[in-house]
């Protein structure tokens, strides 16, 4: 499913460190007060997913019933705040967070150990809320990264664990080395040419048949028209409108999802596919937990059409909010953000 193919796998760190560093990080919690309430059901989703954060800071995953820090969802969760413009305070905490030494060296690796597509994303984190990748929690991302690439183009994991970088990592890459300049000419070219036959992508490299994907897809189109490739981002965008079930969902392992449709919906607007982009936000808007809900539950997004899942909905929220917006990460920013996690107004 996407929401698993989605997640980082980069948290390859002794498990010592990471029982150490849920006992240890501690920082601020937004002031208990009453949110705002909105009639807006984009901002009432990132509202719900602020709220959802543990210390309002930060997500953590449940393995073995010991809590890990989950790095990634909590880079999704500042994509997502930027996209509504909401939630800026949690938002704050969360890069704070992400600065500690710990934190980043159990998300991007050691330097000895370096994740591609953990850092390209932490990067593009960074970029979002206006910092600078070259100086963060002391280390210089963009170096990192580049130091990741191959002369091929492609960005590549360097661990003791194997190489699993995927289309996930030369996208977030691609997308953040432009935002910062402009990307490698021979890393675009290892992207575009990675391109299948019928015009998607596949989310592994070098398949012995070229196998299209809609989540990496969805991620190629942005970094493709980051870079400037218009022809391959429109033949990818009319891939993905191909595969776009008449509800406006998108599907991974053959299930409707709100996790491949909010990717989706993302790069149908970042190519200018706006019908098929309305069709999907349609479809997300139908997953919301609205006012017939708990009043805990309002705003979220559930995974599926089975209904909100407490498991399954952060993660669900944060990938559908910024196709909800239309916010491409190609130019996504945090600025003007408000501070405040409203909640859905009703009645």
């Amino acid at each position: 499913m996407a929401v698993h193919r989605h997640r980082d796998r980069f948290r390859l760190v002794t498990t010592v460190v990471l029982t150490v560093l849920a006992l240890t990080v501690t920082a601020a919690v937004p002031a208990a007060a009453t949110p705002p309430q909105t009639h807006h059901r984009v901002d009432a989703a990132a509202g719900w997913l602020a709220r959802q954060m543990v210390d309002g800071e930060r997500f953590e995953v449940v393995f073995g019933g010991v809590a890990y820090p989950d790095q990634g969802l909590t880079i999704d969760a500042i994509f997502t705040f930027a996209a509504a413009k909401e939630a800026d305070t949690y938002a704050t905490n969360a890069t704070a967070w992400l600065a500690e030494p710990a934190v980043i060296t159990g998300y991007i690796g050691d330097g000895t150990e370096a994740y591609a597509g953990a850092t390209a994303k932490l990067a593009l984190g960074v970029q979002v809320r206006g910092l600078d990748p070259t100086s963060f929690g002391g280390v210089d991302l963009f170096a990192r990264l580049t130091g990741l690439m191959a002369p091929s183009g492609r960005f590549s994991d360097q661990s003791a664990f194997g190489d699993y970088s995927n289309m996930f990592s030369q996208s977030f890459a691609v997308i953040a080395l432009d935002r910062a300049g402009g990307a490698p000419a021979q890393a675009v070219s290892f992207l575009a040419d990675s391109q299948c036959p019928d015009g998607g992508f596949p989310l592994q490299f070098a398949q012995a048949t070229c196998s299209s994907d809609v989540d990496a897809t969805a991620m190629a189109v942005q970094a493709l028209v980051a870079a400037g490739e218009w022809h391959e981002a429109q033949t990818a965008a009319q891939w993905l409108i191909s595969v776009q079930a008449t509800d406006g969902s998108f599907s991974a392992g053959g299930v409707a999802n709100a996790n491949s449709t909010g990717l989706a919906a993302q790069a149908l607007a970042a190519s200018g596919r706006l019908l098929a982009w309305w069709q999907a936000r349609q479809f997300l808007l139908g997953l919301q937990v609205d006012c017939a809900g708990s009043a805990a539950d309002r705003g979220a997004i559930a995974y599926t059409t089975s209904g909100f899942d407490p498991t399954t909905a952060p993660r669900a929220t944060a990938q559908a909010v910024p196709g909800l917006a239309a916010a491409s990460l190609v130019t996504l920013s945090a600025n003007g953000s408000r501070p405040d996690a409203p909640t859905l107004a009703c009645g």
